[in-house]
């Protein structure tokens, strides 16, 4: 685990105006700095769904991904998004079960959808924050409509869906 993490939030989801590409933006809990992270689709609209608090009748991969946690005794105690390497963010998630913690290396869109559903705190190495956040201010947060994003997935065809190296 990295030696110094801030606990983040989802600040804001929606589509990059300059690339189109969907980008959620974590927000450090007690401070001002940002981190953008550019997703894949079905990624954001994991994210969006369950910050939307949208519920389906049989349960997704995120919501299969929270089903085994629990049904295996388990509880995400955390998310920490820990490296950036060839502009690709990589993260851990924490997995507590009876007898110790297990860390699993992740996507940080997977992993923040998981820690949405699970109510687990979101963290990032202080080094990320420091090199690739965006202080206040460079973030305009009302870019990001959910209702942009909405519409930009419901216009996707399928075959957009290998445009991203996920």
């Amino acid at each position: 685990m990295e030696a110094d993490i801030i606990e983040v939030k989802v600040a804001s989801l929606g589509i990059d105006s300059s690339t189109q590409s969907p980008i959620v933006i974590l927000k450090e809990k007690e401070g001002e700095r940002y981190l953008p992270i550019w997703i894949g689709p079905s990624e954001a609209s994991a994210i969006a769904t369950e910050l939307a608090g949208v519920k389906f009748s049989r349960p997704l991969t995120h919501d299969l991904m929270k089903n085994l946690v629990r049904a295996l005794h388990g509880e995400l105690t955390q998310v920490v998004i820990g490296a950036l390497k060839n502009n690709t963010y990589y993260a851990q998630v924490f997995v507590q079960n009876d007898e110790d913690v297990v860390s699993i290396d992740a996507r940080p869109s997977d992993s923040i959808a998981l820690a949405l559903r699970l109510n687990a705190p979101i963290f990032a190495a202080e080094d990320l924050l420091d090199h690739t956040a965006e202080e206040v201010g460079e973030v305009d947060e009302a870019e990001y409509d959910p209702e942009d994003l909405k519409e930009y997935l419901r216009r996707m065809n399928p075959e957009d869906f290998g445009r991203f190296s996920l």
